[in-house]
């Protein structure tokens, strides 16, 4: 029943008309995915994670990202892989349950309404995972959500 609360769709962050990455979230983890250029041998790419920085590119050129994260992350459970044409970026969340509007500090910010789906949606997802037996997929919250961070005395350790 989890997956019914995963991501629907990834954001996209556009910079000058062009995509730059996409992106979702989960309670525990946010994921970038950047389209590869054709031509390029796979052995060339290369990603950096530190706590609150992140640095994507091809050896021996300037970064293509080179941005500090919104949030800070886990270096020793973030990871990347080459996946076909993508390379996809997890990074753990230090603070599980934390909605990141934004994988980069001050660039490609959520508008308020998605947002505040994006904090619903993990709020659901929490739910789900503390009371497995239920199907939270069709609930819906009148009013504002709570941050699923903190709402009561936060998400438990398994």
């Amino acid at each position: 029943m989890a997956e019914k609360l995963a991501p629907e769709k990834r954001h996209s962050f556009v910079h000058n008309g062009q995509k730059v990455f996409e992106w979702d979230q989960t309670l525990e983890e946010l994921n970038i995915y950047i389209t590869l250029p054709e031509n390029v041998p796979k052995k060339l790419f290369y990603c950096k994670v530190e706590s609150k920085h992140l640095e994507v590119g091809i050896k021996g050129n300037p970064p293509y990202l080179n941005h500090d994260l919104l949030n800070p992350v886990k270096t020793d459970c973030s990871f990347w892989t080459l996946e076909d044409d993508t390379m996809h970026v997890t990074l753990q969340k230090r603070d599980i349950g934390q909605t990141w509007s934004s994988p980069i500090m001050g660039e490609g910010q959520l508008d308020p309404l998605a947002s505040d789906l994006e904090q619903k949606r993990l709020m659901l997802q929490r739910f789900q995972e503390e009371n497995p037996g239920f199907d939270f997929s069709q609930a819906q919250f009148s009013g504002n959500c709570p941050d699923p961070r903190t709402f009561m005395g936060g998400i438990r350790s398994t």
